[in-house]
Parts: structure tokens; C-alpha cells; sequence
């Protein structure tokens, strides 16, 4: 292994770590996990987790005395706790202790209950660290109980009192949120909660590091914990959070329903991207500013996956809603601000990877910028080219719409400018086609009809 194939993320696990090479994803375990390994091989264990889908699958391609090779399933795009609505939270949540459930359940534990563990695969969340999984000690307490608190308990229970923003604070809190803030900033009343004082507030009373030193250096250690005990806490913890709701509403809730496109343009700009997704034969699709996911629906029987990003969470999770009701494996919904992407952060800042990077390694064949541009330009005040110099990093084709001057949205973006208004001349159809023809050329290029918007197929230029 060289430290140009070790991936960026896999170095806080002495039991292994991840290599990408070749576009497939291996996993090398050390000597010092190889017992643990061949326990749950030996009890079939693995087998039972992957047809419950609670992991992701793998197969073991070479064993030695130091190392084992596993070949894990390929998964196309790796979204971060930080990228997910409140339901996609929730439900990679529950899946955590499920999984654990299941463990305890056939003689095993998770070590590590990091959010980071868990991505959506197939239309649903999967477990991807298979090292995480160890023997259980009968008494032990779950050793992960307080980094699941951390990084879903606590983030969730934020979210449902300030919104969706609370969801993004693994952004910047890569390891978990600090039980002491998260009950400082809860409201008085949440103190009332039977399952949030025992998980929360108690667990916060003892997390400071130099609480624990003290507890070591007094000869205390971990209380012992019945199995059953700690069934029942994960059953109380999985009803609590199934059972959580957040009530936030934002300014593009129900947006297609007030769009300023009749049925007949509507249809329109629906057949066109259809058509043009097939003349380009694209199989790997972002759909960028795609609210809950309309256009992308369109184009589920052409592509293998389409991601569909938004800057709104809540519009993020009506299309996730659908992707669980339809059960669309091929659909990935994303939080995502386009002026203000996710970075890289952790270690090196590559411990995870920014957004625009890992849609550049997976190589999508076309983006979709539809009603999008007056945004990036108007609000944003993005000049064209550097929006232009954006999409082309991201894909070889660009399927953009441009609303004129004309446009009610652009009419009010412009109103909006005040005495500034005058400063927004440049925006027009000729100056939007003489800056992206700097990094694209026009392939098609339509007026949809009944409107005041062209639709555009770009193609990068070489």
C-alpha cells in the first residue's frame, strides 16, 4: 500500500483500514482484529447482516499472516451526516441501533457508532465499517452508547427544537457534539423527557475528560450492564427517535405548486431534458437545485444514480420521502447550498472529502441546473463565468435553463436590487452564451414554450 491508495479517511482504527484502487474499495485487516474477524466468519454472522442489509456486503479475496483483504460492495457516492435531512438522519439513526440491537442479540457489539459509519446505498442507510463490530463481554455496557448520543441523539433533538440547521454541526464538530453544550442549549422543558435526562443530561455529567481521569485513578471503572438492560435502553432510544419530528418550514416549501410555469411548459421542459439525457446516453446525473427530486423522477428509468442536491432540507426530505415510499435505489437526496458547498475537513482536511471533490471523482455525466442560474447570478452574484467555470469541473455535459430579463422570478430578483438594479445590466441571454461558451459549447438550445426561459445542452469544451 502507498499513501496515494490508503483512503483519506480510514487512520483512527488500528484494527484496519480502507484502500481504493482501481475504482474498488478493499478493506485490509490487521493482525490484532484477525480473532474478532474469524469469530463472527465462523458464526455466519456476516451472511445474516448482509441479507438483513443492516451491512454492507463484502467477500474475502486473500488471507495471510498479515493481512486479510475483504472486497467491499462499491458504493457510488458517499454523503456525510452533514448532507442528510431530519428524515435521513433519523433513519440512519434507527439503522445504528438496529444494528446493535442485532448484535447484542447473536453475541456481538459496536465498537464505533460514529454517524460517519452509516451512508444511503440502494435507497436506504447501510453500516459500512465492518471492523466496527466486535465480541460482546457479557455486563459490559455499549462502549459506543455515548458517540451514538453525540453524533445522532443530540444533533436530532437540536433539530427538533432550532431546526434543520443543527443537522450541519458534524461539519465542524467532526468527532460529536459535546453532551454539556447540547443540554445547555436544549430548553428548560426538555429536562422532563424520561429518555433525554438518562441519555442526555446524566451521560453529560460525567463526559468531561478530566471527570473520567479522576473516575480511572480512584480505581472506578464502567458499572456492569445486563444484556437485557441494555435492550430495553436501545428500544426506549429507538422509540424516542422514530417518534421525533421537526417543524420548520422555508420559503421553497411546495415549490413546483407555485411555480410560474403553466402544465404545457411544464411538460415541455420535462421532454426536453428526457430527450437530450438520452442523446447524450447519460447514466450518472447531478441535479443541482433539484427541491424534491421532480426532475430527477423523470430521468429514474435512464440512470444508474442521480444525485439531487438542495439548499432546502425540507424540500431534501419530501424527496426522500419518495425515494422510501417509490423505494428508488437510484435516487440520492442531498442538503447541499451550492454557494456554499461542504469542504474538506478532519485530518489534512481530507479526512472528509469536500463535496465538489467527490462529485469530481465520480465522474457524472451530466449536470442539471434548472431554474438555477438567475439564483447564482442575481442572489448569489455569481459573474457567468465563474459559474460556467463551476459545471465544468463537474461533468462533460451541462443541461442549463436561463430565464430572460422578462421572467416574473427575474423580474423580482431585479426589483428586489432597488437602486442597485442598474448594476445587474449584465445579465442577459447574450452576455449568459458569450461567458459559457468560454468552457462549453452549444449542443441544443431551446425557448421552452410559454415562457421567457431557454433550455441549453452544453457540452465541455476539450
Amino acid at each position: 500500500m502507498t499513501a496515494t491508495n490508503r483512503h483519506s479517511s480510514s487512520f483512527r482504527d488500528p484494527s484496519g483500514y480502507v484502500e481504493v484502487s482501481g475504482g474498488k474499495v478493499y478493506r485490509h485487516i490487521n493482525p490484532v482484529y484477525f480473532d474478532q474477524y474469524q469469530a463472527i466468519k465462523k458464526a455466519g454472522f456476516f451472511e445474516k447482516l448482509f441479507e438483513k442489509k443492516l451491512l454492507i456486503p463484502h467477500k474475502e479475496i486473500s488471507a495471510n499472516a498479515n493481512a486479510i483483504v475483504l472486497e467491499a460492495e462499491q458504493v457510488p457516492f458517499v454523503t456525510y451526516p452533514y448532507e442528510w435531512s431530519f428524515a435521513q438522519y433519523k433513519h440512519a439513526a434507527l439503522h445504528t441501533l438496529k444494528l446493535q440491537k442485532y448484535c447484542l442479540q447473536n453475541g456481538f457489539s459496536l465498537k464505533d457508532a460514529t454517524a460517519f459509519n452509516i451512508t444511503f446505498h440502494n435507497g436506504a442507510p447501510v453500516f459500512i465499517d465492518t471492523l466496527s463490530i466486535e465480541n460482546y463481554t457479557d455486563g459490559e455496557p455499549w462502549r459506543a452508547y455515548k458517540q451514538f448520543l453525540m453524533h445522532f441523539l443530540g444533533p436530532l433533538v437540536l433539530a427538533k427544537y432550532f431546526g434543520n440547521d443543527m443537522l450541519k454541526l458534524l461539519h465542524q464538530y467532526i468527532d460529536g457534539l459535546s453532551l454539556q453544550k447540547v443540554v445547555e442549549l436544549l430548553p428548560f422543558k426538555a429536562r422532563f423527557s424520561t429518555i433525554l435526562y438518562t441519555s442526555l443530561y446524566l451521560t453529560a455529567k460525567y463526559e468531561g475528560k478530566y471527570s473520567a481521569d479522576k473516575n480511572k485513578a480512584k480505581g472506578g471503572g464502567k458499572a456492569a450492564i445486563s444484556k437485557n438492560a441494555q435492550l430495553k435502553i436501545i428500544d426506549a432510544l429507538y422509540d424516542y427517535i422514530k417518534g421525533l419530528n421537526i417543524n420548520e418550514k422555508t420559503e421553497w416549501n411546495n415549490y413546483y405548486a407555485v411555480t410560474n410555469y403553466d402544465k404545457a411548459a411544464f411538460d415541455h421542459k420535462k421532454e426536453l431534458v428526457k430527450s437530450w439525457v438520452d442523446k447524450i446516453k447519460a447514466d450518472k446525473i447531478i441535479d443541482h437545485g433539484g427541491n424534491d427530486g421532480t426532475f430527477s423522477r423523470v430521468l429514474t428509468a435512464k440512470a444508474s444514480l442521480i444525485l439531487t442536491t438542495d439548499i432546502d432540507a425540507n424540500a431534501i426530505n419530501q424527496n426522500y420521502t419518495q425515494v422510501l415510499k417509490n423505494k428508488e435505489q437510484n435516487i440520492i437526496p442531498v442538503v447541499c447550498d451550492l454557494m456554499n458547498p461542504p469542504a474538506g475537513i478532519g485530518f489534512n482536511n481530507k479526512e472528509r472529502q469536500s463535496l465538489k471533490d467527490r462529485l469530481i471523482s465520480s465522474q457524472f455525466d451530466v449536470s442539471l441546473a434548472l431554474a438555477l442560474i438567475h439564483h447564482i447570478s442575481l442572489t448569489g452574484n455569481v459573474p457567468f463565468l465563474m459559474s460556467a467555470e463551476y459545471f465544468a469541473q463537474l461533468s462533460k455535459y451541462l443541461i442549463i435553463e436561463f430565464p430572460d430579463r422578462d421572467d416574473s422570478w427575474v423580474s423580482f430578483l431585479l426589483d428586489s436590487k432597488r437602486e442597485f438594479r442598474g448594476h445587474f445590466d449584465y445579465y442577459n441571454l447574450e452576455n449568459f452564451e458569450k461567458d459559457y461558451k468560454e468552457y462549453f459549447s452549444i449542443v441544443e438550445k431551446t425557448v421552452i414554450q410559454g415562457t421567457s426561459r431557454t433550455l441549453y445542452l452544453f457540452e465541455r469544451n476539450q
